[in-house]
């Protein structure tokens, strides 16, 4: 894949970034990144820890098709030269696979990109992305309902808000609701 770019990006604050937002496969160097920056609760953020998980799943799928290509995919995100994150896809479904399936996106930003509109545009371009290579008429994220960050990065990337699903996520102690929104394939 050809990085994929968005220059002239500015943060929230209107300032400009030290770079354009762009996606790009994800390295064995990065993996190693993405394990010490959300290895503990900070990382994360208080919306993305769900305690030590294994980390083989990614390694591996990373060395068998790069962590492209499949149900489950993962891209990194780099704001100029600098690694700021990652790009997640996974295939859901609203019925039979064949016929009702879409992809549901994740981001996870080290917290020194946290608050620039990073997130914003790296989701906007894999949208951008997902739409062009694969046929996919819908795209959706979910996100806890205390999430604002995210709620607001979403509706700036084009996702429009779907409804609540009630103690959807197991997460620190408690259930927690979760939002659902999407974006369609334009006609």
């Amino acid at each position: 894949m050809a990085e994929t770019t968005l220059a002239g990006a500015t943060a929230l604050d209107g300032s400009a970034l030290d770079g354009a937002v762009a996606l790009r496969p994800v390295t064995a160097a990065d993996l190693d990144r993405f394990e010490a920056e959300f290895a503990g609760p900070h990382g994360p953020g208080p919306y993305q820890w769900f305690g030590h998980t294994p980390t083989a799943r990614p390694r591996q799928l990373h060395a068998e098709r790069g962590l492209l290509g499949g149900d489950e995919n993962m891209l990194s995100v780099t704001v100029g030269d600098t690694l700021a994150g990652r790009v997640e896809w996974f295939r859901r479904s609203w019925g039979r696979v064949d016929t009702s399936a879409c992809w549901e996106i994740g981001i996870g930003l080290f917290t020194s990109a946290r608050g620039r509109g990073t997130g914003t545009r790296a989701q906007r371009l894999l949208v951008e992305y997902l739409f062009e290579h694969t046929r996919v008429e819908r795209i959706q994220v979910c996100t806890d309902a205390d999430n604002i960050a995210e709620q607001r990065a979403a509706e700036k990337a084009g996702f429009e808000l779907e409804g609540r699903i009630r103690r959807a996520q197991w997460r620190a102690g408690a259930w927690h609701d979760q939002l659902i929104y999407s974006i369609l394939r334009a006609p």
